[in-house]
């Protein structure tokens, strides 16, 4: 289903659908986070993104209580824009031999999920509200925190050394 089709007619099924859609991108990235860390060399992003990793673990239940709060089926739709930046990041990873350079890489691509992620975590937020599910927009809310907190410590480490040592 696209996100313009004739299954979308109200707003309910717009928040279902994209509550579908960000299941999958969540579930896409605990497969894309482990191999992050592999790759990445700089202690405290390798740690990051297993942080990340069992806070998204978190995310996918929280979204499950939100199917079910809801009373809609658990279901994932594929997202091709998480597909296409976990693609870029695996192309960028593999054309990078500095591992410095690698690893200020790693952080843009982490960074460009959270950013996805805090788009559709917003507009997730304010359509249960909009639908008058304030309860649904609650457990959202605390993903959106979270996924707002990795994204400034990526900010953080890549401003604060990745960026740094890479350019030496």
């Amino acid at each position: 289903m696209g996100l313009f089709t004739r299954d979308i007619k109200t707003m309910d099924d717009l928040f279902i659908h994209q509550l579908q859609d960000i299941y999958y991108a969540e579930k896409q990235l605990l497969n894309a986070l482990p191999k992050m860390a592999g790759k990445a060399s700089e202690p405290a992003l390798k740690e990051g993104f297993k942080e990340h990793q069992k806070q998204t673990e978190v995310h996918v239940r929280r979204l499950e209580e939100v199917f079910r709060m809801h009373g809609a089926e658990v279901k994932a739709v594929t997202c091709p824009a998480i597909d296409g930046i976990i693609k870029e990041a695996d192309e960028t990873a593999s054309e990078v031999a500095d591992k410095k350079v690698l690893d200020a890489a790693l952080i843009n691509a982490a960074q460009a999920a959270e950013h996805y992620e805090i788009v559709r975590y917003g507009s997730l937020i304010a359509w249960a509200r909009q639908l008058g599910r304030n309860d649904c927009a609650a457990v959202l809310q605390q993903t959106l925190d979270e996924e707002k907190q990795t994204d400034a410590k990526l900010t953080s480490l890549a401003e604060g050394k990745v960026n740094l040592r890479a350019a030496s």
